[in-house]
């Protein structure tokens, strides 16, 4: 069995590395959304303005897991350590 100590580290860098990707992933689609979407709508026969509502939950439901899977627990754990 893991001690808690190694779950807090183990929930820290998933912590970082989620939220590296969520800010990577926000950063990219502000400037480039015309580019990603018109690729995207090629692909998926979606129309753009479905897309950027497509885009925005996406972001979202990311961070509200991100928050929920990651962040909450691992600042659980280091209230109790």
């Amino acid at each position: 069995m893991t001690s808690i100590e190694t779950l807090a580290a183990f929930l820290g860098w998933c912590t970082a590395i989620n939220l590296g990707m969520l800010m990577f992933a926000s950063v990219l689609l502000v400037p480039m959304r015309r580019s990603i979407s018109s690729v995207h709508a090629k692909m998926f026969g979606l129309d753009e303005a479905d897309l950027s509502r497509a885009y925005v939950q996406y972001l979202a439901q990311y961070k509200i897991a991100f928050f929920i899977f990651n962040l909450a627990p691992y600042i659980a754990l280091r209230i109790i350590l």
